[in-house]
């Protein structure tokens, strides 16, 4: 049964280590949010490990950058595991080819650095789609528009067969006060229309292996039980989580503060309830921010 708290120090004490989503939780895109920058920094303070389980279709060092610039503090966290980074792995594995056809609204070409973790890593190679083998997606060109405008390009690609790359498996975002569409709208349309879509980051377990390997690096070896997974997207942090069988809690005041009714008290009860029932799922905890 799905427990409402005011805040994460109500059940911190029960893990050793949190793997935590950023966007929608720790930031919205423009700026930290000091409630959870505070209970990320009590909770390390106490002998708590952060892991930040990251959406983002970069590789950590890229974010870290990024959140350096939102003027997150490096206090507040531990490591890093990103979407880009199980994605990046798998690409330079070859699995959508050595040509590909690159989706992104910046076209951030960090996505390509060179990697150290793949033994032999196949030499990609940034064409357009007519001679490419497979698609790398970070995202829409456009992320404020409706994906729908894409169909032409991914029918031709379907029909070349083509395998997409999601880099980011969310669907949508806040940045501020804006909603856009993220690569996962796109391999959603892809996979609608018959397509092949491949995802890495939550709530699929290449990300979940990376987190943990990320506290093996930092010489802690944390049982799945002694794990809580923090996150605002309840069909990627908690759907994963469950898949992973680890603890979770729920920020209903991100994605889904509409429909949760959550205001500056909380949640509200029944609509969070009808919230989680429709999704079939069962957060073990639902705070309305993370503080």
């Amino acid at each position: 049964m799905t427990l409402i708290i005011q805040n994460l120090a109500e059940v911190s004490h029960k893990y050793e280590a949190l793997f935590c989503d950023l966007w929608g939780c720790v930031h919205n895109g423009v700026r930290p949010f000091d409630d959870a920058v505070a209970a990320l920094k009590k909770y390390r303070a106490n002998g708590g490990v952060v892991v930040l389980v990251t959406n983002a279709p970069r590789h950590a060092g890229s974010v870290e950058k990024h959140l350096a610039r939102l003027g997150l503090p490096d206090d507040c966290w531990d490591t890093i595991a990103s979407s880009g980074d199980s994605a990046r792995a798998a690409m330079f594995r070859g699995a959508v080819g050595q040509k590909v056809w690159f989706m992104d609204q910046h076209q951030d070409l960090n996505f390509f650095d060179p990697i150290t973790v793949v033994s032999d890593p196949v030499d990609i190679e940034r064409v357009d789609l007519e001679h490419a083998e497979g698609i790398v997606c970070c995202g829409p060109f456009d992320p404020l528009a409706d994906v729908e405008t894409l169909r032409p390009q991914l029918l031709y690609a379907k029909q070349k067969g083509l395998k997409l790359l999601c880099a980011n498996p969310d669907l949508v975002v806040d940045h501020g006060e804006v909603r856009e569409y993220c690569a996962g709208a796109v391999a959603a349309l892809y996979s609608e229309m018959g397509g092949e879509s491949l995802y890495f980051g939550k709530p699929h377990p290449p990300i979940y292996d990376l987190a943990r390997k990320r506290l093996i690096e930092l010489g802690h070896n944390i049982a799945d039980s002694r794990i809580l997974a923090i996150g605002d997207g309840i069909g990627t942090d908690i759907s994963g989580a469950l898949g992973e069988d680890i603890d979770s809690l729920f920020i209903s005041g991100g994605l889904a503060a509409a429909e949760t009714k959550t205001d500056k008290n909380g949640p509200d009860p029944e609509a969070t309830k009808a919230f989680i029932a429709k999704h079939m799922t069962s957060p073990t905890y639902v705070v309305g921010q993370l503080k």
